[in-house]
């Protein structure tokens, strides 16, 4: 703005006026295409929310300075948020893009097929970059209203009355609605229907995310004024925040089944005697915060009028993480046919785990149906931070010996987590909390317990490892304290107990091919011993939901015109490379040209998959798409063209139904199964001599590794927030409510907090994976923080046993020349 570089986000539209304004579609068309070819050919695009942002600041920095040194461009880049990226990518990409611009030469991409293994471009990145696509807080319909939301005042009060008239009288206000005025089934959720859409007078609140009454208006900010205007009548009530004291006798009892979500327990052997006559024994209480996924791009919705074969329903254009979860809950919701309602996930800003659950899409959805209009509802960042899920803090206490040889023996542990107000997905997380709480060890004696605790905090649920980060911080730092204890080497005690083929997880389950810890801990090796302070860490995170759910995924193929061929699935794009994993793996099985295929993900074209979530994607995209593209295949080897097959659908479809529940005994006959495939990795921490973090490296067992540009953004990024976790991040709330609603209070990291990413592939093959491969999106920042930890006890010898550890100089500026 006026030649200077500013942050819109942090701007009011009054303040523009009479200012001359630049965004990326002024750059000059060889910037333009400089830095969308450099974004794009060295992976700093992920979601590309904040691409456009930072491509301007880039072209801040260059326009005053042609010939940057790295420190320079992360010194102008430090008031840019990513948190997809972990920004060694965005710094390449700059660098790219100033050569670019400094010789007036194009950026050149090198030849390539598109097939799995090559760093082929990511799906819509250029558009990215140039902010050309759309995400769907941007989309406009003629006619479109707006929708917004009525909160609770209160963590915890039972509502008395709800009175809209006031709302009512609000100019440009087409509706409101209350609880009794939802058609359907009003208490949702994705596993345990216990949200209520809208909370009936009468009945609790249980959290500040709880919406008492939604409005629709033909502006913004009508919608948002009426919905301020809605008074309610409460009876107030204590809230009860303390996971201990909601567990004590006499504690108010926020549902009819108590104070506890669930119980997971796991037992092998005689851990209680094994411990016994352990050589050496360590016990430590470990915690763990609740933190925000901080995606950049905040929830949006939009619902317009829809309709199939002449019956009225309704489509969802949704940023969401499940467009069939979301498509179900919705028609439940609406009271209508799945049929009738049809959910487009639109690529999303990030997402995390933060998006899994319904946010305002259902709201949109029957402001729709009652008003006959398109209705937006798009969340400022205030109401993101209120209503979605948080990662869950975690109590643990762990109990680990060894013999004298440095051999595990028995694990006992017990971990209580916060799942908030509702159940979310908080079992299903204290479940893989437990099943990983041995970590990438063989342990023969384990007994572990974990419950899951309903307070009127903010309800937890699925975030970025969904429990194992916990339970890793927990192992790791005891297996650190053990070689302490027992004088054994930090490496060698790692790779003497990893898990190997033959042996067992904590859940009984025998591995039988592809586990690469010791591949991943050998790539670390020489660098983990000629290191000076190093932490060292490993870490499992389990493919798939399992634990005796199916996973499956659909894919099809529809032939057009013109030689394109349409690639539908069902998987949320929200910067990991969803949409690459399937084009690449049709490309790899059919020889077809990149250019000449389209990705769709829409619930009417019936390709079902369920929630985008435990590292599936990879596997289950990949494996669907292979089997739709053998009849495309067979038909192209028969000698018939594109051409020829127009009008054609293939459709594929690969299902696992084999799992077992953990803490469950299968049926007879059956092996324990609870997961049908694993990641694996080991990383190290270094710091110099003043105790500052200087260099993350990190071995990840990818199995094969589809894209490597996409696998090193997954890690880097990943350990962008694992650092962030392990130091600064933290989400506090007192009395339920959150104590700071600024993003700057969230402790994410900016450029100048990274230490150098170091990221080596390691592939060992996955029996189930396509071609082997193996997810990463989660596993990237499973053992970061007990890394840090482990690094720290090196350097001071002080054990760290809670999350972030906040230590002032463990990361800052540092010469990245």
């Amino acid at each position: 703005m006026d030649g200077r570089a500013r942050l819109s986000c942090r701007m009011a539209v009054k303040d523009v006026a009479g200012k001359a304004v630049t965004t990326v579609e002024g750059l000059s068309p060889e910037e333009r295409d400089a830095f969308a070819d450099a974004f794009v050919l060295k992976g700093g695009v992920q979601c590309g929310f904040c691409t456009p942002g930072i491509v301007m600041k880039a072209a801040s920095i260059l326009q005053k300075n042609p010939d940057p040194t790295r420190q320079e461009i992360c010194d102008g880049l430090n008031g840019n948020l990513c948190r997809c990226t972990g920004y060694k990518k965005v710094l390449d990409s700059v660098e790219c893009a100033a050569e670019a611009l400094r010789l007036h030469r194009p950026v050149v991409f090198p030849e390539g097929t598109g097939a799995v293994g090559t760093r082929h471009p990511k799906y819509t990145a250029r558009e990215a970059v140039l902010g050309e696509r759309v995400f769907v807080g941007d989309m406009v319909e003629p006619g479109m209203v707006f929708g917004a939301l009525r909160f609770s005042d209160h963590p915890r009060a039972r509502v008395l009355k709800v009175d809209v008239s006031e709302a009512l009288q609000v100019d440009g206000v087409l509706a409101v609605l209350t609880a009794g005025d939802i058609p359907g089934i009003r208490v949702n959720g994705m596993i345990y229907r216990d949200w209520p859409v809208m909370v009936l007078e009468g009945e609790e609140t249980r959290c500040i995310g709880d919406v008492l009454a939604t409005v629709a208006a033909v502006t913004e900010e009508a919608a948002h004024a009426a919905a301020a205007l809605v008074r309610v009548a409460y009876e107030v009530l204590e809230p009860v925040t303390d996971i201990f004291e909601a567990l004590e006798p006499g504690a108010p009892q926020l549902t009819d089944h108590g104070n506890v979500l669930s119980v997971t327990e796991v037992r092998l052997g005689d851990a209680e005697g094994a411990m016994r006559t352990a050589a050496h024994v360590t016990r430590q209480r470990y915690t763990t915060q609740r933190i925000e996924h901080a995606f950049l791009e905040p929830e949006a919705a939009l619902a317009v009028p829809w309709t199939k074969d002449g019956e009225a329903g309704v489509k969802i254009f949704d940023g969401g993480q499940g467009g069939y979860e979301d498509r179900r809950q919705i028609a439940e919701l609406l009271g209508l046919p799945e049929r009738l309602v049809n959910v487009v996930l639109v690529q999303n800003g990030g997402a995390f785990g933060g998006k899994e659950d319904l946010m305002g899409q259902h709201h949109a959805a029957m402001l729709c149906l009652v008003t006959g209009r398109p209705v937006m509802v798009r969340f400022d960042r205030k109401t993101s931070l209120r209503t979605h899920a948080k990662r869950h803090p975690i109590v643990m206490d762990y109990e680990v010996g060894c013999d004298a040889g440095g051999h595990l023996v028995a694990l006992v542990a017990h971990m209580h987590s916060d799942s908030g107000a509702y159940a979310r997905v908080g079992m299903k997380v204290i479940e893989r909390a437990v099943a990983h709480s041995a970590g990438a060890y063989a342990i023969p004696n384990v007994h572990v317990k974990g419950t899951a605790v309903i307070t009127n905090n903010a309800s937890c649920g699925a975030m970025r490892g969904f429990g194992a980060n916990q339970a890793c911080f927990g192992i790791e730092s005891s297996v650190d304290e053990l070689c302490a204890l027992g004088g054994f080497d930090r490496w060698q005690f790692r790779w003497d107990n990893a898990l190997t083929e033959g042996k067992a997880t904590a859940t009984g389950q025998v591995l039988t091919s592809g586990v690469g810890v010791r591949a991943c801990l050998e790539a670390l090796k020489d660098r983990f011993q000629a290191a000076k302070f190093a932490g060292i860490a490993a870490g499992i995170k389990n493919t798939g939901i399992g634990c005796g759910m199916p996973d499956s995924g659909k894919a099809k193929l529809e032939i057009l015109a013109g030689g394109r061929v349409v690639l539908h699935h069902g998987w949320c794009e929200m910067g990991q490379g969803a949409h690459n994993m399937a084009l690449q793996t049709l490309v790899t099985e059919t020889g077809i040209d990149p250019a000449c295929i389209e990705v769709r993900v829409e619930t009417d074209a019936e390709t079902w998959c369920g929630m985008t979530t435990a590292s599936r994607g990879t596997s289950l995209v990949g494996n669907s798409v292979r089997e739709a593209a053998r009849g495309l295949k067979a038909d192209l080897a028969a000698g018939r063209t594109l051409a020829d097959l127009v009008g054609r659908e293939y459709r594929g479809e690969w299902v696992c139904d084999w799992t077992t529940k953990v803490g469950a005994q299968p049926p007879e006959g059956r092996a324990i199964v609870t997961h049908y495939s694993y990641g694996y990795a080991a990383q190290m921490v270094e710091l110099d001599d003043t105790g500052r973090i200087t260099r993350v490296t990190a071995a990840h067992d990818a199995g094969k590794i589809m894209n490597p540009t996409l696998f090193e953004g997954q890690i880097e990024g990943s350990l962008h927030m694992g650092l962030g976790y392990a130091v600064t991040e933290d989400f506090p709330y007192r009395d339920g409510w959150p104590v700071s609603w600024k993003m700057a209070d969230l402790g994410i990291l900016r450029t100048r907090d990274m230490p150098e990413l170091d990221v080596i592939g390691v592939e060992v093959a996955d029996a189930h994976g396509p071609y082997g491969a193996k997810g990463v999106g989660e596993i990237g920042l499973v053992p970061t923080a007990p890394a840090v930890a482990n690094a720290l006890r090196q350097f001071d010898g002080v054990r760290r046993t809670s999350l972030p550890l906040r230590e002032m100089g463990l990361l800052g500026k540092k010469n990245k020349a």
